[in-house]
């Protein structure tokens, strides 16, 4: 059944713009073989837009490599496409990053891109408020090919669709090897990247106060069509944002996505499921709480998340939270009758033992009528202090049933790379939403499956020491920008005082 309704430009979304084309790029490989693709047919110009970069990260490998004519590492790879057309620019804008991520970061970036060929500009981004991170994860090139998702082109987040326990290739730019990495990302292709355009543009200007001139959107074939992608059969795509008020940027903050996840939650009708590296958000927390609540039909919810955190800080500070959040809503699902599994993917070696796949995606499909994919975590930061970006997709008036035979096509799709299935029987009821959580609980209960349940009982014992130590009360995940806006909230009442003094001396002088 359609829930068309759910995108509100102004709402929810920023704007909701035509796309060529349009669909899901699942795990590292394929994206940045897509980048690669695209960025090698770039004309004009390349805005990059993420968390994290690293200047010799390999953007092929394996036999990827074999149809590669040039040093596939990103800075020299665009290098060289700058080189053989003087008229390209390429432009990065990338987060300022917190003092607390400097041991996991490249050292002297800024030196690095900086000498590089004087067509790329490298810039870091410290405009939003105190404590937050510029988190959105966007490419366009030449205004006309996008990408939108939560990859960076950065080390450790290289991974193929297998996630073996042992790849040759998944190894960071010291050659040192890291574990089983899943993500998503989307293209497009269109008026669409247009605007995306325009959001980098308004972001430049705001970080570095100088503005870009671009030509003009070029059409192209930039998107590979090998098949590795998931089209989706849309003829529009929505923009979301997260923008929190700073001192530095005194407009009203943009809460578009919070909004999205809570009109798409209390839409749903069958099935909410949920991809994403964390989920501490008390909003849409509520909004899964009061949905269950209300009277309607039952729910099938699905979790797949990371077995666990990747830091000690973000398990004292978020899981603890995901802990106690998750475990309400399984029990408010057991009281109103709806089926909810939460789960993490598993590998296993040839040995036998399993390794936990570490999952990045930041995803979320409704009645499979809706998605929506993007940088914003299901935390409390992605939701109002961040910096994020969200694309999604709805059910169409007309052309719905091969809108959703798409949005279905693509969960499946994950859902059979979670599991290991490759079987017709199991792809069927893969794509069946009646019954699919005890259908997963019987993959995750069985020995030979790839999925497991998620028992978080590590967080549970934690959180007794945080609590002895009082370190539960410190906040790191917070909705607002407390500080910015305190600020703020204390300037506005002094001038407000001020004018309120000021017109009460002009009518006493005019009494006078």
């Amino acid at each position: 059944m359609s829930i068309r309704g759910i995108i509100r430009p102004g709402r929810n979304c920023l704007v909701s713009k035509s796309v060529d084309s349009t669909g899901i790029v699942i795990d590292a490989r394929d994206y940045y073989r897509f980048f690669y693709h695209a960025a090698r047919q770039a004309r004009d110009y390349i805005l990059i837009s993420g968390w994290q970069f690293d200047s010799s990260v390999r953007l092929l490998r394996g036999e990827d490599v074999k149809d590669a004519g040039e040093d596939i590492r990103f800075l020299n790879f665009l290098n060289t496409i700058c080189e053989e057309n003087p008229g390209l620019r390429v432009y990065i804008l990338a987060w300022n990053f917190s003092y607390i991520y400097i041991l996991r970061r490249e050292w002297m970036q800024k030196r690095i891109f900086t000498q590089a060929n004087p067509a790329i500009s490298f810039h870091f981004d410290n405009r939003h408020a105190f404590a937050a991170s510029q988190h959105q994860k966007f490419v366009v090139i030449d205004g006309y090919a996008s990408f939108v998702g939560g990859m960076d082109i950065c080390a450790s987040r290289w991974d193929d669709r297998r996630h073996s326990t042992h790849n040759p290739f998944r190894v960071d730019s010291n050659g040192r090897a890291y574990g089983p990495y899943h993500d998503v990302n989307s293209y497009h292709t269109g008026p669409v990247s247009k605007e995306l355009t325009e959001i980098f543009r308004r972001r430049w200007s705001d970080s570095t106060g100088k503005e870009l001139k671009l030509a003009p959107a070029r059409r192209g074939d930039y998107i590979p069509g090998d098949g590795s992608a998931v089209a989706i059969a849309a003829g529009n795509v929505a923009i979301s944002r997260t923008q929190a008020r700073s001192l530095a940027r005194l407009k009203k903050p943009v809460r578009e996505i919070r909004s999205l996840y809570i009109d798409a939650i209390r839409s749903a009708r069958s099935l909410i499921y949920i991809e994403n590296q964390y989920f501490s958000s008390y909003a849409v927390y509520r909004a899964l709480v009061k949905r269950m609540k209300r009277t309607g039909p039952k729910l099938q919810i699905v979790f797949i998340l990371p077995r666990k955190e990747q830091t000690l800080i973000e398990n004292i500070y978020v899981g603890i939270a995901q802990t106690r959040l998750l475990r309400s809503l399984k029990r408010v699902a057991r009281r109103e009758g709806h089926s909810m599994g939460i789960y993490f993917p598993v590998v296993r070696s040839k040995d036998g033992l399993e390794e936990h796949v570490f999952v990045h995606s930041k995803l979320m499909i409704v009645d499979d009528s809706f998605m929506t994919i993007g940088s914003a975590n299901a935390n409390n930061r992605s939701m109002g202090l961040d910096t994020e970006l969200n694309v999604s997709w709805e059910a169409p008036v007309h052309g719905q049933k091969e809108f959703v035979d798409s949005v279905k096509k693509a969960r499946v799709d994950l859902l059979a790379e979670h599991t290991g299935s490759d079987t017709q029987s199991a792809l069927d009821s893969l794509e069946r939403i009646d019954g699919l959580v005890a259908y997963l609980d019987s993959v995750a209960d069985s020995p030979a499956g790839r999925l497991r349940r998620h028992r978080m009982k590590r967080s549970l014992y934690m959180s007794g020491v945080l609590r002895y130590l009082k370190l539960d009360k410190i906040i790191v995940d917070p909705e607002r920008a407390v500080i910015d806006e305190n600020i703020i909230a204390a300037v506005s009442a002094d001038r407000e005082s001020f004018l309120k003094r000021g017109v009460g001396y002009l009518k006493r002088l005019i009494g006078k």
